[in-house]
């Protein structure tokens, strides 16, 4: 089975979406399941686990509606600030959704760069393993110290890393205080990472990639957490600012081609099913 573990659908208003710059004129429209089914069946790929793009409880109704009409939607990452004191409740009414998985916060884009040591914001991911939901971390390589020890105060807790944690890619090469930090993190064995939102990290001063330019990053993830703790990510439509969805399952195919057949059945869609439990 292959599974795409991290998109996005959306409504497109500035309001809602202010995150979506000037400089993303291809984002500012709609983007529904009917947009993304002829991609995936054009690729052969069988489902997906949709993840929130704004931080409104109401984006969680919006994608478990979408979730209940397509059944290609295998899952659901939704978002609650969980520093909250009813936050519990709440995870508990979403969590009786067959579909609803998991749950994150914008981490990446908060003043506060240790916001996830917080004793609240602590308080309510430990709210999420009493109900079987994942914690999708997204954030940017300087916080990576502060997500190991969340990690830590949570061992029976799933998480999972998104885009690598957003490394600079260009020709300078790999940062070693990036790769030093995921070699860390993957020695929790109840982290996952998404090879995802790598073509969006690539310097704006590039006008292009190649699978060859990002191959190093992939080369880290791949032997610090294995097949078995790495699953593909399409990160459409953001992936759009940089090239179609079709080159980044093109991409990705490539780096894998060598890989035993059971390792690529992993990362194209085993390590998904097995970490949201879909």
């Amino acid at each position: 089975m292959r599974i795409d573990s991290h998109h996005h659908f959306w409504n497109y208003t500035p309001e809602d979406y202010g995150w979506i710059g000037n400089e993303m004129q291809i984002l500012k429209r709609d983007f529904s399941p009917e947009d993304l089914k002829s991609l995936l069946d054009e690729l052969g790929i069988e489902g997906v686990i949709s993840v929130q793009a704004r931080t409104d409880e109401a984006e969680n109704a919006f994608l478990l509606d979408y979730a209940k009409q397509h059944d290609f939607i295998r899952g659901v990452v939704g978002w609650f600030d969980l520093t909250q004191p009813d936050v519990a409740e709440k995870v508990a009414r979403f969590s009786e959704n067959p579909k609803a998985v998991g749950v994150r916060e914008v981490l990446q884009g908060l003043d506060e760069r240790n916001y996830c040591l917080r004793e609240d914001f602590n308080r309510g991911v430990a709210a999420l393993h009493d109900f079987g939901l994942v914690y999708d971390i997204l954030i940017f390589g300087d916080q990576l110290p502060a997500a190991i020890q969340l990690v830590d105060r949570h061992p029976a807790q799933v998480f999972v890393l998104d885009h690598l944690a957003k490394p600079v890619i260009g020709p300078a090469g790999v940062d070693p205080a990036w790769e030093a930090s995921i070699r860390s993190l993957a020695q929790r064995e109840q982290v996952f990472c998404k090879l995802s939102g790598m073509v969006t990290e690539v310097i704006p001063s590039l006008d292009d990639w190649t699978p060859d330019l990002l191959r190093p990053w992939f080369d880290v993830v791949l032997e610090a957490f294995g097949p078995d703790r790495l699953m593909f990510g399409s990160d459409w439509p953001v992936c759009l600012l940089r090239g179609e969805y079709a080159d980044w399952v093109q991409c990705v195919d490539f780096w894998i081609q060598d890989l035993s057949a059971d390792e690529q059945k992993a990362i194209l869609g085993e390590t998904a099913v097995r970490a949201y439990g879909v």
